[in-house]
């Protein structure tokens, strides 16, 4: 995987390109032609924030940093094929990206929609589902708000089925990989049941696997964002209830009574309907039917809020919730039947009396690829005066940034660049204004492994004779937290590109190698700052601070990090013990896909190896007399 031009190497970059380059030489040895190319993900909203901090350019920064990055990976011996190097942030890719966009607009692959979307306050930008953890930014770590936005959406959803199936091809990926993007694409199938509210026209669909116990349902809950909310409470209302979700222990069930009442599609009961935390946008369409005798969580929320419990399963005397499988009760015609004829009939006659139909559900959502931010690959569209937009034409290509530019650090720079973005259009003669979104820059990573086979191509993204001769990527190496991004993202760019430019390969990497972290012992002073291992000694047989002789406490090795600082400087490694030692000690002591603890009795292990490697070398062929046959 290409990396981000931070402005220096770290630990895990050495120890992923020298695992890269092992691969390379091996095979080159073998006979085969290699290819082995390098390039730079240079998009970014840390090259903004260093830019104000630094009071510098976000592309100066940029190109900087790619020229400090390439001098210090120069130095670790890597066979790389610098002819095929490549960055986002140069018009040379980024051209190419914006007519993929165009392509993928053309074939109803992007689109543009009003959205509630995850809002980072502190980087002011959309973030994508998957880069929301535990409900907070991946890169912030501050807690995501909802927020309505109009966005510009990829249709990844068009290809989930073919993505969770074909993960079954995939058979040199890691298993835990497979399992985690299955996850993630979360395909279940089961009945969409539809749900009328007693007093007006308005109807609730439900998504369930567990039809047959729709006897059993005695409540609905929706999500905090469910679409329907906003036509019975204000919009005030909904952010106090979500502030107080928001409060509450995750594992806390929390409910709000909507002043609406539903019917129950096959008893005609009239069931409450209530917001609840525990229901996720992500799931169906944000809305679940309750059936608290066979369902835990269900449950908790009937006996909490007063509900009935009704038991649609044959369970004598089991206590409640009987989450297993039993026969039919309480139900009707369903009464006597096993759950697989229950789910059966009950599809059936929902179908028969258009009350529901079968349906196929994925957890995985519509790909938001806006980000409100200077830094990134613009977007080709222009917007009138009355509402209406154009995405360009590939002639119009590209959109370029503007150089001179503010960056103050509060929103989006380029809403108030009007020189930029106010314009004419070609075909109309129209006042516009420019797109001021930006891309992901994982669109920009969800494609750079096929601009690499055909970097200098001035014409076209990529020939598809030579992409077609040379992909997939036989050996790809990253780590496994790119499992549902990255990996994700560059799996569906590769369909989408495979079906619009009529490709033969479906799967971007033939093998995947998830290399280990490699970690260190952190260190903290007695007030708790976190301490550089190189500032750390014993003396009398106790840990201290050499820079101010305070005493250090020692903590658990835990994954290299500048804000934990228990780092080191590859530099000053290879400086001190040498590339060669450096290279070894990134393969020695642990199989290279698990984590790697350094130790500096390790780097002199590989130290000593080297050295008696060139001590056997130069006493066997520099000082033996030549055979004089």
């Amino acid at each position: 995987m290409f990396p981000y031009p931070s402005g220096n190497i770290h630990m895990g970059h050495v120890r992923n390109y020298v695992i890269g380059d092992i691969f390379a030489r091996y095979q080159k040895l073998k006979g085969f032609e290699i290819i082995h190319p390098m390039g730079w993900d240079a998009f970014g909203l840390p090259a903004e924030n260093a830019a104000i901090e630094y009071k510098t350019h976000p592309q100066d920064w940029t190109l900087k940093n790619i020229e400090l990055m390439k001098k210090q990976l120069s130095t670790l011996d890597l066979n790389l094929d610098w002819d095929r190097e490549l960055a986002t942030c140069d018009k040379s890719y980024y051209q190419f990206q914006q007519e993929i966009f165009i392509d993928f607009y053309n074939k109803g692959l992007a689109y543009k929609k009003n959205s509630l979307v995850n809002w980072d306050p502190v980087d002011q930008t959309v973030l994508a589902n998957e880069q929301v953890i535990d409900g907070k930014g991946w890169r912030t770590g501050a807690v995501v708000e909802q927020k309505e936005l109009s966005q510009w959406f990829f249709k990844i959803s068009h290809y989930a089925d073919e993505l969770g199936e074909s993960l079954d091809d995939l058979d040199k990926w890691p298993e835990k990989v497979k399992v985690m993007q299955k996850n993630w694409i979360g395909k279940s199938e089961g009945c969409e049941i539809v749900f009328k509210l007693e007093k007006n026209d308005d109807e609730i669909n439900i998504f369930t696997t567990r039809p047959d116990t729709i006897f059993g349902a005695t409540f609905i809950a929706l999500s905090i964002n469910h679409e329907i909310l906003r036509k019975f409470i204000d919009v005030n209302k909904i952010d106090s209830i979500k502030a107080e979700f928001d409060k509450c222990d995750d594992k806390e069930k929390i409910g709000y009574e909507l002043p609406i009442k539903s019917i129950n599609p096959v008893t005609g009961e009239i069931i409450p309907v209530f917001i609840a935390n525990f229901v996720l946008d992500t799931y169906g369409q944000g809305a679940i039917f309750g059936c608290p005798a066979h369902d835990e969580r269900d449950y908790d929320f009937a006996v909490k809020y007063k509900l009935p419990i009704k038991k649609v399963l044959d369970c004598s005397d089991a206590d409640l919730p009987y989450t297993e499988d039993g026969i039919m009760i309480n139900s009707k015609f369903l009464d006597g039947l096993k759950k697989d004829q229950a789910i059966e009939a009950i599809v059936n006659y929902l179908e028969k009396e258009k009350l529901g139909n079968k349906k196929v559900n994925y957890k995985l959502r519509d790909w938001g690829v806006s980000r409100q931010r200077y830094w990134g690959c613009p977007i080709p569209v222009i917007y009138y005066e009355d509402g209406s937009f154009r995405v360009l034409d590939k002639e119009e290509l590209p959109v370029e940034l503007p150089y001179d530019i503010k960056m103050d650090g509060k929103g989006n720079p380029l809403l108030k660049e009007n020189n930029w973005r106010s314009v004419i259009c070609s075909k109309t003669g129209k006042k516009a204004l420019r797109e001021t979104d930006t891309f992901d820059t994982f669109v920009d990573s969800s494609w750079y492994f096929i601009r690499f086979l055909d970097n200098k191509n001035s014409k076209e993204p990529f020939d598809r004779e030579i992409v077609n001769k040379l992909m997939p990527v036989d050996k790809y190496i990253g780590g496994i937290e790119h499992a549902i991004l990255h990996l994700l993202y560059a799996r569906f760019f590769t369909k989408a590109l495979r079906d619009i430019y009529k490709l033969k390969v479906s799967e971007p990497f033939k093998e995947l190698f998830t290399q280990g972290m490699i970690t260190h012992k952190t260190y903290k002073n007695e007030v708790g700052s976190w301490v550089l291992p190189i500032d750390v000694a014993i003396k009398n047989n106790e840990l201290v601070q050499i820079s101010t002789n305070q005493k250090i406490i020692e903590g658990p090795s835990e994954k290299m990090s500048k804000s934990k600082k228990n780092v080191v400087d590859p530099e000053e490694i290879i400086k001190n013990y040498g590339v060669s030692a450096t290279r070894a000690f990134m393969i020695s002591d642990s199989p290279p896909d698990r984590d790697l603890e350094w130790t500096d009795a390790g780097i002199q292990s590989s130290k000593n190896l080297t050295n008696r490697i060139e001590r056997i070398f130069f006493k066997r062929y520099q000082y033996k007399k030549p055979n004089r046959r």
